[in-house]
């Protein structure tokens, strides 16, 4: 009976050095458990809201910035009209003063030559300065109408881009 009981105990022994190795597995899995539940936490770092939300929240952000932005452009639009409209002013008050000057000094001779050719040579050359004088003014004038041209030119441009900027920026609020 002692032979029994040796291979009870022996086998008794083994069970306890087998469950005592597992508790010691155990524990080294174990004992890391706090680091890893702290480092395997989830934090949320953004909000996410449905796609509802988002087109509800831009619709009322559009509909508080499109008056201000439409009062704005008209604002723009009637400045430029009166700039234009000055500019237009500007132009013909020059014309009318250039007009008047040239009338002034091409108007001017009013004595008569006293035999036919002293008035021969002074009328040809009244004529060479009279064509000087007119190619002068004619000159004067394209590069007055060039200056313009241009700066219409430029106003259109200004315009075209403010159109496509207000154009374009309703379209990306209106993409989502």
């Amino acid at each position: 009976m002692a032979s029994a009981l040796e291979g009870c105990v022996a086998s008794l022994r083994a069970s306890m050095q087998n469950l005592d190795s597992t508790i010691n597995i155990l524990d080294d899995g174990v004992s890391d458990m706090p680091r890893l539940a702290k480092v395997l936490q989830t934090t949320r770092h953004f909000e996410l809201i449905s796609e509802t939300d988002l087109q509800t929240a831009q619709g009322a952000l559009l509909s508080e910035i499109r008056p201000e932005v439409s009062n704005l452009l008209k604002r723009v639009e009637n400045y430029l009209d009166k700039l234009e409209r000055r500019e237009q002013s500007l132009i013909a008050k020059c014309d009318l003063n250039d007009g008047r000057l040239g009338r002034d000094s091409t108007g001017g001779s009013g004595s008569r030559p006293a035999s036919r050719a002293a008035a021969g040579r002074s009328s040809a050359r009244a004529v060479n300065a009279q064509q000087e004088l007119k190619y002068k003014q004619l000159k004067a004038r394209k590069d007055r109408l060039s200056y313009a041209v241009e700066t219409l030119e430029l106003h259109a441009k200004q315009r075209e881009r403010q159109l496509r900027m207000s154009m374009a920026a309703p379209q990306q609020f209106d993409d989502y």
